[in-house]
């Protein structure tokens, strides 16, 4: 059962180009006739790679994702023609009334006011791991352009990050001290076990910088295992309880740069949010079929970084392999601004419009 292709994970995850390298590349090996290691060379240094490529010995090969088949299929030889059955993960779908849904918003919104000194109108998040295919980055892409239509409105959001380095997180006596001495998780230190690994880096080089140039929106990392008070600080609103990060968004982020399915992308579709994900992961597929087309499913924003603009040409996938941050952050830049703008149209701004939401999701 293919949960990933690990071969890939790192050709995308290693390449500056990162997804919108990648994808094109194989796309055009397709054309070529060129398997992965004819464009990619030896992979061999992997252990996962000489792993997978025995699949071909199995009775038969499940692929968590449609990309993920493509992927399987690109390595070439037997798994051009192996049998290999698409099947997909499932996500809960759990009913809530708007009533539910308005009550952890509620509760959301509190501890905006909390933390920030304003109730904002809309709650997004971003609950994940803190690895570098989750692509945090693209968030704020998305929430410049965003963040400019807000002030034109007149209304502001809050962007919670529910993530860490460390699983277990941090010990709740900790985090006490932190919040009394400078406001975690709102501000972060990272010469006293605060902030580690790729935290670090994430908040400094990524979260600040967005912080301190937008005017209508704030975002939080609250790198904590958990979701409650005891959890998270005297801030947090007593009543919180980890679903509400869940049912209470208004919209929850997920644009990866490599992802073979994203169930936590789409886990707060059937509580009404919309989600915002990259094509290339895996629940999209998901989410089509299940809907009969996107068209039918309004709750579910896909960011498109792989198609290149017009006038980019890519004669072979050796042109596609030397797309570089670059590009990327040029392709980036341009197609953040329709996800923002699709977001805005979509949100939800009465209770009947929070209703419909519900009942599509």
């Amino acid at each position: 059962y293919a949960h990933e292709m690990a071969t890939v994970r790192r050709l995308v995850e290693e390449n500056p180009g990162h997804d919108t390298a990648f994808y094109n590349a194989m796309l055009k090996a397709q054309e070529w006739g060129l398997n992965l290691e004819a464009v990619y060379g030896d992979q061999s240094d992997l252990f996962k790679h000489l792993l997978i490529q025995l699949a071909i010995r199995c009775d038969n090969i499940f692929a968590v994702g449609d990309l993920v088949v493509d992927e399987l299929r690109f390595l070439g030889g037997d798994f051009q023609s192996a049998n290999i059955d698409l099947v997909y993960n499932g996500i809960p779908a759990t009913r809530i009334s708007l009533a539910e849904k308005l009550e952890s918003k509620r509760r959301l919104q509190q501890y905006g006011q909390n933390l920030l000194g304003y109730t904002p109108d809309y709650v997004f998040t971003h609950v994940s791991r803190l690895v570098l295919s989750k692509a945090f980055w693209r968030d704020f892409r998305v929430l410049d352009h965003v963040d400019a239509i807000l002030r034109e409105r007149g209304q502001r959001a809050v962007l919670f990050i529910l993530s860490t380095s460390l699983p277990a997180g941090r010990r709740p006596e900790w985090v006490l001290a932190w919040e009394a001495q400078y406001g975690w998780p709102v501000n972060h230190r990272s010469d006293n076990g605060d902030l580690v690994d790729n935290e670090a880096n994430f908040y400094f080089d990524a979260l600040e910088p967005f912080n301190q140039r937008a005017t209508n929106t704030r975002a939080v990392l609250v790198n904590q295992f958990g979701w409650s008070r005891d959890r998270c600080g005297n801030r947090m609103p007593e009543e919180m309880e980890f679903m509400d990060i869940r049912k209470g968004s208004d919209l929850e982020f997920g644009q990866s740069i490599y992802e073979p399915f994203g169930i936590a992308q789409v886990e707060t579709l059937g509580f009404g949010a919309l989600c915002c994900v990259s094509n290339v992961c895996g629940c999209v597929g998901f989410a089509r079929k299940a809907a009969g087309s996107l068209a039918d499913l309004p709750n579910l924003v896909v960011a498109d970084y792989c198609s290149l603009p017009g006038g980019y040409w890519i004669n072979s996938p050796y042109d596609a392999i030397a797309i570089d941050r670059g590009v990327r952050d040029w392709i980036e830049g341009n197609n953040s601004g329709w996800a923002a703008q699709t977001i805005i149209e979509r949100l939800p701004r009465t209770p009947e419009e929070m209703q419909r939401m519900l009942e599509r999701g």
